[in-house]
C-alpha cells in the first residue's frame, strides 16, 4: 500500500540503505506499545509475513483469519491485515502488559517501524518517519540490524517483488475495469500465496509461485512486469 505523501512532510529528509545507520533505536520499547494501537488496517501481511505466523504459532491462515487476520482491499487486490479491534484498536498479539506475543516472529511491518520504505526502480529505500513514534531521544542503529530478519538482501528482493507484483496487478485490473477479473485475481492470490502452506524454505516456494501467478496472469490479459 502506497501513501501518496510528500517525504519532507513525513521524514527527516533522507534515505537509508541496509548498511546506513538510523536514529531509530527505542530501548526496548519498554512502557509503550503506542505503535501496536490505533493502526486500523493499515497493518497488511504480505505472504512471509503470514508463513511465519502459521509456522510460529502451529495454525493455518484459515485460522488466523477466526479472530487475529481480517482481510481487506488494497488498490484493487484483497489482501490480509491484522485484525485491530477495540476502542484502542489494540494489536491481538499484544499481551496484558502491553508487550508482543509473538516478537520472535513478528511482521515485516513491525520490524520496520518507524522507518518506512521508499519505492522506486523496481526496488526501494529506507525512510525515517518522524511523527509515527513517541519515543524521544531515539538512538542510532544500523537498518539491517534494527529489521532484525535472517538474510536482509533476500528479504528487500522479495519485498521489492511483491509490492511491484500487487502494484502491476492492481494497476492493471483498474484500467480494465472488468469486476469479474478482479474478483477471479483475487482469489488466486490468496490461495496461491497465503492459504497453500509453506512446506520447505520460503523463499524458493515464493518464488515458483510468482513465476506461475506471472504466466497464469499473462493468460487472462495481465501483464504484472
Amino acid at each position: 500500500m502506497e501513501r501518496q505523501v510528500d517525504l519532507r512532510d513525513i521524514s527527516d529528509g533522507r534515505l537509508y540503505g541496509r548498511e546506513d545507520m538510523v536514529r531509530a533505536g527505542c530501548g526496548d520499547c519498554r512502557g509503550c506499545s503506542a505503535c501496536c494501537q490505533g493502526m486500523g488496517a493499515s497493518l497488511k501481511l504480505d505472504p512471509l509475513d503470514v508463513d511465519r505466523l502459521c509456522k510460529g504459532l502451529g495454525c493455518t491462515f484459515q485460522d488466523l483469519l477466526k479472530g487475529t487476520l481480517e482481510l481487506g482491499l488494497v488498490d484493487g487486490i484483497i489482501l490480509p491485515n491484522m485484525s485491530m479491534k477495540g476502542e484502542k484498536e489494540r494489536c491481538p498479539f499484544l499481551n496484558e502488559e502491553g508487550r508482543c506475543r509473538i516478537h520472535a516472529f513478528r511482521p515485516g511491518f513491525c520490524r520496520l517501524f518507524p522507518l518506512g520504505r521508499f519505492y522506486e526502480n523496481r526496488s526501494f529505500r529506507y525512510f525515517l518517519q518522524i511523527h509515527e513514534c513517541p519515543r524521544k531521544n531515539r538512538t542510532k542503529v544500523k537498518v539491517s540490524r534494527w529489521i532484525d530478519t535472517p538474510d536482509v538482501k533476500a528479504y528487500e528482493e522479495f519485498a521489492a517483488r511483491w509490492h511491484y507484483f500487487l502494484k502491476d496487478t492492481g494497476e492493471c485490473l483498474g484500467r480494465k475495469r472488468d469486476q469479474a477479473l478482479s474478483k477471479k485475481v483475487c482469489m488466486a492470490v490468496l490461495e496461491r500465496f497465503y492459504m497453500t502452506p509453506y512446506e520447505g524454505e520460503f523463499y524458493p516456494l515464493f518464488y515458483s509461485r510468482l513465476a506461475e501467478a506471472e504466466e497464469q496472469f499473462a493468460q487472462w490479459g495481465i501483464e504484472t512486469r
